[in-house]
């Protein structure tokens, strides 16, 4: 299956592009999706712990399944005051 990852606030900073097409088996999770990016945009590993997954507007767990052609947003939480 195919999942778009659209990457927010400091992660974009790190690709060359905001928004990738990422190739995963039938039944992957975001825990999955994760894994694969640390593997395949090493650039990304350092701040993929940190990062806050969103799915269809919310939240979503680790051990979440994702669907073909869904849209995983990766976020990180920001500090100030």
């Amino acid at each position: 299956m195919r999942v778009r990852v659209r990457l927010g606030g400091g992660l974009n900073r790190r690709s060359a592009a905001p928004l990738l097409s990422v190739e995963l088996a039938d039944g992957a999770t975001v825990e999955d999706l994760l894994g694969h990016l640390r593997e395949t945009r090493p650039e990304l590993a350092p701040a993929l712990p940190a990062a806050l997954p969103v799915v269809a507007g919310e939240h979503a767990a680790r051990d979440r399944p994702l669907a073909d052609r869904e849209e995983v947003a990766l976020l990180l939480p920001v500090s100030g005051g």
